[in-house]
This record gives structure tokens, sequence and C-alpha cells, in this order.
């Protein structure tokens, strides 16, 4: 087994520069905090994988496929590690915490069943989760005080999703149809093959360097931050200021990851969406981090 220099060294040369929490000046808890990226823990019976403190760079570079005017790169630090949830969350899993879904019938057609990530979920309705998640988790005492369940933030989903690479997504610059459930083109001449046109049970498609799955494809996941035209940068970026608001005065939240009705362009690491938080759609669910603080 290598040892953590030999560890942050290898991450390091994956893309994202990994940091130690003394480098950082973070104080971390040694006993809940994990020592190697995508190490795993388990929580209330959901698998969470282990991101590490780390520098990357968010955005995508010009020339990208699919680039849109919002991506620029910026440089961001993440002074603190996470646990970010290996999939997407499930129905299984939402009726567990919550009860049965209530706002709209799931249904065959668009992926039934405990395995199949939940949707028709609004932000406020994720949030809801991530606290009903948090109370039964310290209550149960598999969370320790200090850390929280919630909806990762923009930067905490991006570094997550690309897991130390530098490409359009975790798989390289193109994307087969065998590795994400999207719909219509495939990206930068990916293998094609028959699409779902659902949604799929989550870990039916490979995960990540990090061990995380359908961080692109299957459903879009809801992020923390308020949408702003420009990325956020630099240390723990968590933007809770509205930006700028949608035509009817609204202001939108922010979506990440591509569906499985998008074509593989949707799907790429840097892909950003605005969506009002107020709204759900059969095509948006969430995963979930564990969080300091």
């Amino acid at each position: 087994m290598p040892t953590r220099r030999e560890t942050l060294r290898l991450l390091g040369a994956t893309g994202a520069t990994v940091l130690s929490g003394a480098r950082l000046g973070a104080a971390q808890p040694t006993v809940f905090t994990g020592e190697l990226a995508g190490e795993r823990r388990e929580i209330e019976g959901i698998r969470f994988c282990w991101c590490p403190p780390g520098r990357f760079t968010m955005g995508s570079p010009v020339g990208e496929t699919g680039r849109r005017a919002d991506e620029a790169q910026v440089e961001v630090t993440l002074r603190r590690g996470f646990w970010m949830a290996a999939c997407e969350t499930t129905q299984g899993e939402w009726t567990r915490v919550l009860g049965a879904p209530t706002e709209r019938p799931l249904t065959e057609a668009l992926g039934l069943g405990d395995t199949f990530p939940i949707y028709w979920v609004n932000y406020p309705a994720a949030e809801a989760y991530c606290r009903a998640l948090t109370e039964r988790a310290r209550k149960a005492g598999t969370l320790p005080r200090g850390w929280t369940c919630r909806l990762p933030t923009e930067a905490q989903w991006e570094y997550a999703c690309r897991a130390g690479t530098k490409t359009a997504t975790a798989f390289g610059d193109s994307l087969d149809r065998a590795d994400a459930n999207f719909n219509g083109a495939t990206l930068n001449g990916g293998v094609d093959g028959p699409s779902a046109g659902r949604a799929t049970p989550v870990r039916t498609f490979r995960a990540n360097p990090w061990g995380l799955h359908d961080m692109h494809g299957n459903v879009f996941e809801w992020c923390r931050d308020w949408y702003h035209a420009r990325l956020p940068g630099g240390v723990d970026p968590d933007v809770q200021v509205k930006g700028e608001p949608n035509r009817d005065g609204s202001y939108s939240r922010v979506r990440r990851g591509g569906a499985w009705n998008d074509p593989g362009v949707f799907c790429r690491s840097a892909l950003r969406l605005r969506y009002e938080p107020e709204r759900s759609s059969d095509h948006i669910g969430f995963r979930v981090a564990l969080v300091q603080g």
C-alpha cells in the first residue's frame, strides 16, 4: 500500500494538486477524514468516496467541444476534503429517509425502482433530504459532530467529477455510449450504441477515478450555489449571493452533469446550467456531500 506522500504525488500527477491539511492550514479531525482519494465510507447505508483537499482548474479551455461562455477557467483551492456520495441519491434512499415521493409519480417510463435515481425533486426538497439525513446519521452516531450532509458547491462538484483529470470528461475528451447514460450524439466521436431513453439504475456505468458513478449523464444534479455567469474561483467558493436574474425576474441555482435525455456534449465536466430552485423535472436529481461545518 502506498504511503500518504506517495499517494499525494500520484494524485498530483493526474492533474489535481492534492494537499495535506497541515499545508493548507486547515485543522481537520483525524478520525472521520479520509486518507486516499476514492477511499470509501458508508453512512446510513449510503456509500461515500473521499475527495481530498487540493487545487484544480475549474471550467473548460478555449476550444473544448461545446464550450459555453460561462465556463471561463478559474483556479480553485479547496482547503478541506469532503466525502461525496458514490451515486446519485436513489429512490430507495429517499423513501428510507423521507418516505415515498409525493410531488409527482415516478414511472417505469422514466425509471422506477429503489436503485434508480430520484427525480422530480426541486432544490428545497433536496435540501430537506440532506437535513433529514444529517439528523438521522447524528442520532445513529454515524456522523460526527462538525460534519453535515449537504448539496455540494459547484466547485466541490466539478472537483469530484474531474477526479484529477483535465479532459472534457473524467474518461477523456470523448464520451462513449457505454460510459454514461445520455441521448443523441456522442461527444467527440465517442463509440455509439443504443441509449436507454430514461434513467438507469445507479452503478450501471463505470466509476470515475475516485469511485464516483454517473457524474456524467443519468440525471442532472443540483448544486448549492446560485448561478452566476462567471465561475466562482479562489478559496473554498460557496456562492450564496444571488446572481443575474432570469427574464421573469426569478433567480436560478446551478445543475451539473447532463442527463439521460441530453446529448454527450452536455455531460462534460465543466458544463453548467441554470434552473429555478422551485421547479423540478423528470431528469434532475442530486447527490449528497458530507462536509465540515
